[in-house]
């Protein structure tokens, strides 16, 4: 229905708390769990702001805003990115991320589509939400699993370091940058008990 390569889907569950519901390929995937682990990149500002970013042409643009994404985009195949933030009324469910691999703008035929889509996906997010237990919480054949694991490892830290849950999740990020290692794989590392952030004094 619209003129775009791959989707994901991320749905907002709590303060600082986020998953990624399912995504149509491994691209698709990668750039979403890339903005998560890097804490910057189109994703978020959408979620701020609450209004689609389009991003047609990636590769001829300047990445001022998320330097280190956008380093990472060059060493994709994504040639466009569109990212529509899931609202309901006040609520902000989750986002949407599309990429293309082909440049290009999303007309306005394009852009009529994509709202109606978004829209319609934002209230099953919302009813999958408020209601965990139906059909809907079964498992889709995404690509992508629940960030359950990272929100585990970020509540361990939290413990183990005494500050905030922003501050922990910071923690997390900053070890799994400075170690070539994903999010996750730095979280399960935590959960196993492999990795400790307690500080020295305190252990």
């Amino acid at each position: 229905m619209l003129p775009v390569t791959g989707a994901a889907l991320s749905a907002f569950s709590g303060s600082q708390q986020e998953t990624t519901l399912c995504a149509s390929d491994e691209l698709a995937a990668r750039l979403d769990e890339l903005q998560f682990d890097l804490g910057e990149g189109p994703r978020w500002e959408a979620a701020r702001s609450r209004v689609p970013i389009l991003l047609p042409y990636v590769r001829s643009m300047a990445h001022e805003r998320w330097p280190v994404f956008g380093k990472a985009l060059m060493d994709s195949d994504a040639q466009a990115l569109f990212v529509f933030p899931l609202v309901v009324g006040a609520m902000d469910i989750g986002l949407v991320e599309l990429y293309s691999s082909t440049p290009g703008t999303l007309d306005e035929a394009d852009l009529v589509v994509a709202r109606g889509l978004v829209d319609e996906a934002a209230w099953n997010v919302l009813r999958r939400i408020l209601v965990p237990n139906s059909e809907q919480d079964s498992p889709g054949g995404g690509l992508s699993p629940s960030r359950r694991e990272i929100h585990q490892a970020t509540g361990m830290v939290l413990a183990q370091t005494g500050g905030t849950a922003a501050d922990a999740l910071l923690l997390l990020r900053g070890h799994a940058f400075a170690n070539g290692q994903s999010v996750r794989e730095t979280s399960n590392e935590v959960l196993e008990k492999r990795l400790d952030f307690t500080p020295p004094a305190h252990q």
